[in-house]
């Protein structure tokens, strides 16, 4: 016996012992004991729309992106302000115009005020404000005393060219509401490869079941050879050597059944990681079974509308249009700036007076002889009928000599734009070659399956022509065994080709919709090279869009 043939029978010896020794149970005890879950691919991506973390985490990005637009609308939220104000002053008296009797004057001041300032969508602003105040003095010369005041203010200011069609928060409202929709589509192509993952995964775990059936029946065919063997040499017909060979391909294959159960339990991890709760307490214990087998269903492959299809709904390519749509913005708002800064302002305010008003008759000052009274309703009549009104209007213009950093701004903006666009187009020549590459694959892992199929149909032939020989002794259980493995090998490469085509078939649904690691061109994402960030010089903002996942 050769030395690969004893390494072989020694692994095999090894885990039998290795297996009593410790009392395993066989794999279908251990299977006994677990909870099942039996699943169609489509309740596979069901699931994983609801457990997957992938999923959940990317779910967030359009609520953080809502706050977004939230804190660029508050810049139009009116503020409301009010004060009030107690204060008292003794002043030292330095001469006889000082106005009061002693040593020191006491003037003494309450001072209410509340105002509401508001900047307006159109790039202007208001102030409306009313203050009203009590004072009293001991200064002689003060015909009032307590003096009631009050007045109402109002100024309003609008730019009629720069900042007039767009200003620093309209522009980050708009970035705000384009980043916003492009979360939108972060998440369409978050579910997009997880559900190919999924279906992937579950096609690895389906063909992993049918692989170690593959391999058990294997299995069974070395050990009927084996039977068949002893048999022969009972009767004298075969030498007894012949047995160490047959006993040989058994371990062999029964080694080839142990690698196919362990990648059973690889995938089935695998497909529980994205599908299943992990919260869940039988996490780990719960096993998969799928309920489609991977077959082969034919589909008919139109590459013309799955290009127009991917040029509209690849999700790189809506974030890349999106970040050139928020480029834009930017342009607008710097094609803004380089204009005269023309402002227009309008002042407007009302007085009343009133309080205890002294009556003082001749001389100076002269002597106080009596008083009348003015209500703070009477200050109120003033305001309200208009009686002491002023009003302010100005226009104000600047504008820089010379190259100005709005400009600059403006003229790096077009070149990134120009740059973004090209990217974008260029991103589109690899989507359609991504596209092509792909049905090209469908069409040859279909034909694949064809040859596959009859290649595994002529291996049957073939094992069961060296079985007859064997049987008339026109064969050796060499052959044999020989064609029972071209017959293994011939199913798994069966197998193999209906993965391979229903994984091109899912990868030929999602490369319309989103990018995939590792696809055809060389590119998995297009959405990196497209996106460009543009900061608004001198403004503090900054506009960005077409994050990449």
């Amino acid at each position: 016996m050769d030395t690969p043939m004893r390494m072989t029978l020694l692994r095999s010896a090894l885990v039998i012992v290795t297996l009593a020794i410790w009392n395993v149970p066989p794999a279908s005890a251990q299977q006994a004991q677990q909870p099942v879950q039996r699943l169609t691919v489509d309740d596979a991506v069901r699931l994983a729309l609801e457990n997957n973390l992938g999923i959940q985490i990317v779910r967030f990005s359009p609520q953080i992106q809502d706050l977004a637009v939230a804190l660029a609308r508050s810049a139009w939220i009116p503020t409301f302000t009010s004060t009030l104000q107690g204060a008292s002053t003794d002043t030292p008296n330095t001469s006889f115009l000082s106005g009061s009797q002693g040593n020191k004057t006491t003037d003494r001041r309450l001072t209410d005020n509340v105002g509401v300032t508001q900047f307006t969508p159109w790039g202007g602003s208001y102030n409306v404000g009313w203050d009203s105040s009590r004072a009293t003095t001991t200064n002689l010369f003060s015909n009032f005393s307590p003096t009631l005041r009050s007045s109402l203010s109002l100024h309003i200011q609008q730019p009629l060219m720069r900042n007039f069609d767009i200003d620093s928060f309209r522009q980050q409202l708009l970035v705000s509401q384009k980043n916003r929709e492009t979360s939108d589509v972060e998440v369409q192509q978050t579910v997009a490869t997880t559900s190919r993952a999924v279906r992937d995964a579950y096609w690895d775990l389906a063909y992993a079941n049918a692989s170690l059936v593959v391999q058990q029946q294997s299995l069974d065919l070395a050990r009927e050879s084996l039977r068949e063997t002893n048999s022969r040499i009972e009767i004298g017909t075969t030498p007894p050597i012949d047995a160490v060979e047959a006993q040989a391909e058994v371990a062999l294959r029964d080694e080839a059944v142990i690698v196919a159960q362990a990648q059973i339990e690889t995938a089935q991890d695998a497909l529980r990681a994205l599908i299943l709760n992990q919260s869940s307490p039988d996490f780990w214990t719960t096993r998969i079974e799928p309920s489609d087998l991977p077959a082969f269903q034919p589909v008919t492959v139109d590459v013309d509308a799955a290009v127009r299809n991917a040029l509209q709904m690849r999700t790189d390519l809506q974030q890349a249009r999106k970040s050139i749509e928020a480029n834009d913005i930017s342009i607008r708002y710097f094609r803004n700036q380089t204009l005269p800064d023309v402002t227009a302002a309008f002042d407007y305010g009302l007085t009343g007076l009133g309080g205890t008003q002294f009556v003082r008759g001749a001389g100076f000052p002269g002597p106080i002889v009596g008083q009348t009274q003015r209500s703070f309703g009477s200050v109120l009549g003033d305001l309200f009928q208009n009686q002491f009104p002023s009003w302010t209007l100005s226009l104000n213009v600047s504008y820089p000599l010379g190259n100005s950093q709005q400009a600059a701004s403006l003229a790096r903006a077009q070149l990134q734009s120009s740059q973004a666009t090209t990217q974008l187009k260029n991103a589109e020549l690899q989507v359609v070659t991504q596209v092509r590459t792909i049905s090209r694959q469908v069409q040859t892992n279909q034909k694949r399956v064809d040859s596959t199929r009859a290649s595994r149909g002529l291996s049957e032939q073939k094992l069961d022509a060296e079985q007859k020989k064997l049987a008339a002794g026109t064969s050796t259980t060499f052959i044999v065994f020989q064609a029972q493995r071209d017959l293994a090998q011939a199913r798994n490469n069966e197998l193999s080709a209906i993965l391979d085509y229903n994984r091109s078939v899912v990868d030929f649904e999602t490369i319309q919709l989103a990018p995939i690691a590792g696809s055809a061109g060389g590119v998995t994402s297009v959405t990196a090279a497209a996106a460009t960030t543009i900061t608004a010089a001198g403004a503090g903002t900054t506009a960005t869009a077409g994050a990449t996942r």
